[in-house]
């Protein structure tokens, strides 16, 4: 009895963490500019108020009510540690579970790098449409190589396991961070960290290692603040 006492006790503890982590204290403001505080469920399950747009659930205290709210309710919002912004699918690219979504914003600089999908519910799946074929320089992606791509992200079911970068300065300016692309865009976002940009031009991190390019990226401005 004493040893299943023992094993009860992490079983618990995970289900609380699991429990805690489905709410995170955050914020969000609206599209009239005020800013809302409270605890806020980033991927929820469920049918949002709206078919066409992603949603977050909100409350403002732990006892309190339950709100859905679509993305067209808000203009961004921070959870935890992660901000994400609304944003439209590209030109050349659809996301078929939602016309209008949520994208974290992984990189908070001037030419932003933004992440959308990654196992977030309503994503589904990454498909290329093969009635639009690849090309580079298209005027999609401005002076960055590897446009004309047609994307569709989304199959209306399950969780993405495809993570998709986009760079932009604005969502609304965003486009996809591609194999093509990916020396020139991230060679600009992190232009302020002569180490991560030599790591980037000589080739030792590519696309599918973008997460360690990140977390090398952010310990290097970590390492480099004033006060270090």
């Amino acid at each position: 009895m004493k040893y299943k006492f023992l094993l009860l006790i992490p079983f618990l503890t995970i289900c609380h963490i699991a429990s805690a982590q489905k709410w995170q204290p955050g914020y969000f403001y609206d599209t009239k500019g005020n800013k809302v505080t409270g605890l806020i469920q980033s991927n929820p399950s469920g049918k949002g108020p709206i078919k066409t747009e992603g949603f977050i659930v909100y409350k403002d205290s732990e006892k309190a009510n339950e709100v859905k709210l679509s993305a067209s309710d808000i203009r961004y919002y921070v959870a935890g540690k992660d901000s994400f912004v609304v944003a439209h699918a590209p030109q050349n690219e659809t996301w078929s579970r939602h016309e209008i979504d949520f994208v974290r914003v992984e990189l908070d600089e001037p030419l932003k790098l933004y992440v959308y999908g990654g196992g977030s519910k309503g994503s589904g799946g990454f498909k290329i449409r093969p009635d639009v074929g690849f090309g580079i320089g298209g005027g999609s992606f401005g002076g960055y190589g590897g446009g004309g791509v047609g994307i569709s992200l989304g199959n209306g079911g399950g969780g993405s396991s495809r993570t998709v970068y986009y760079f932009g300065a604005t969502p609304a300016e965003m486009n996809q961070v591609t194999p093509q692309n990916f020396v020139d865009v991230m060679s600009d976002i992190m232009a302020d960290e002569p180490l991560a940009l030599e790591a980037i031009q000589t080739g030792k991190y590519r696309l599918e290692k973008m997460p360690q390019l990140i977390n090398y990226y952010r310990q290097l401005k970590a390492h480099n603040k004033p006060n270090n």
